[in-house]
């Protein structure tokens, strides 16, 4: 396993022992110089997670795949794809049984939110995210995201989570998943940036 590919096929065809060793492999090779590989290579393996993940049908390797995607994400081009473009994917994600996948998308979802929020925390600076997202558009994605959480906390709300006064104190669920974006989502835009989306 000297390549992110070769770790992704082995995620994919290998046994349980292999898949597992390549998803951690695959952070090796991303954060060392040898792991340096073709940058398209790279985008092209993210850009197109959703439809691999698809094909993956164990539980197990699922969570590999994951993990795998998760450690690199932060790689993904953003001269040519809007910041979005996996949000449908990790929402779904965020609902999965498996605990190591949910945060994996946590992680992923809550990434996205630095870039989108430098014009809501640095108003006075001209913003632009690699020269091709607005502080419009950014609005428009972090409005998305806003509503897309809330329906989805709407759905998995429990009349047991009532009890719980800190999101830290939930119990592992997907709703807690969900609620930790939401959190870092309103931490980062700030409660006055909340409120304005809730009164729109």
């Amino acid at each position: 396993m000297d390549t992110i590919q070769e770790c992704f096929n082995l995620i994919s065809r290998g046994n349980k022992v292999q898949s597992s060793l390549a998803a951690r492999k695959v952070r090796k090779l991303v954060y060392s110089s040898k792991g340096r590989e073709d940058y398209q290579l790279l985008n092209d393996q993210i850009r197109n997670a959703p439809e691999n993940y698809k094909r993956v049908s164990e539980e197990w390797r699922q969570e590999n795949f994951v993990m795998g995607i998760s450690v690199m994400y932060f790689l993904h081009d953003r001269e040519n794809l809007l910041p979005d473009f996996l949000f449908p994917w990790l929402l779904g994600l965020l609902q999965h049984p498996n605990g190591n996948i949910r945060f994996a998308a946590v992680r992923m979802l809550c990434h996205e939110l630095g870039p989108l929020t430098v014009h809501i925390r640095f108003p006075k600076r001209e913003y632009t995210l690699s020269g091709k997202i607005t502080s419009e558009q950014a609005d428009s994605i972090l409005l998305n995201l806003f509503v897309e959480l809330n329906n989805t906390l709407a759905e998995l709300w429990k009349p047991m989570y009532k009890r719980y006064k800190y999101v830290s104190s939930l119990p592992t669920s997907p709703y807690k998943s969900v609620q930790m974006v939401m959190t870092r989502l309103v931490e980062i835009c700030g409660t006055d940036y909340v409120d304005s989306i809730i009164k729109e």
